[in-house]
């Protein structure tokens, strides 16, 4: 503990917000999942998006944040989880928009805003798994 600085725990508790944040949506999601995909289904039905895609979107989408959720955690693979986090709201901020939702467009930005402040601040990753092996 004593090399550690206020910024490493600072990067801790956001990513590990961050991660049981995203554990937690997966987790209420994936053991209604059939629901989840017929809901995101009927509300991008008028969209130009295929029907096909976004059933297969939706049964994606509670799996990615789980996993998400469970290496921001561990702080596993931190920095590629961080992009796909941020990949993963830009897809949603994209479909957010195409449905005119642009309160959920406000909210999706917050989690790009956090992902990039846990991207652009990596070296504080020092509580995780991630700086466990470079050693």
């Amino acid at each position: 503990m004593k090399n550690t600085t206020s910024k490493n725990h600072a990067y801790f508790l956001l990513r590990l917000a961050m991660g049981a944040n995203l554990l937690a949506h997966g987790l209420v999601r994936i053991p209604k999942i059939e629901t989840f995909s017929n809901w995101m289904t009927t509300l991008y039905k008028e969209t130009i998006l295929p029907e096909i895609f976004i059933s297969a979107f939706a049964k994606i989408v509670p799996f990615a944040e789980l996993t998400i959720g469970v290496f921001l955690i561990f702080g596993l693979f931190t920095y590629p989880t961080c992009l796909a986090g941020g990949i993963l709201m830009i897809i949603l901020i994209f479909g957010s928009c195409l449905v005119e939702q642009w309160e959920w467009v406000g909210f999706q930005m917050v989690y790009v805003l956090f992902f990039y402040l846990l991207i652009d601040t990596t070296q504080n990753n020092h509580f995780s798994i991630d700086n466990l092996l470079q050693k």
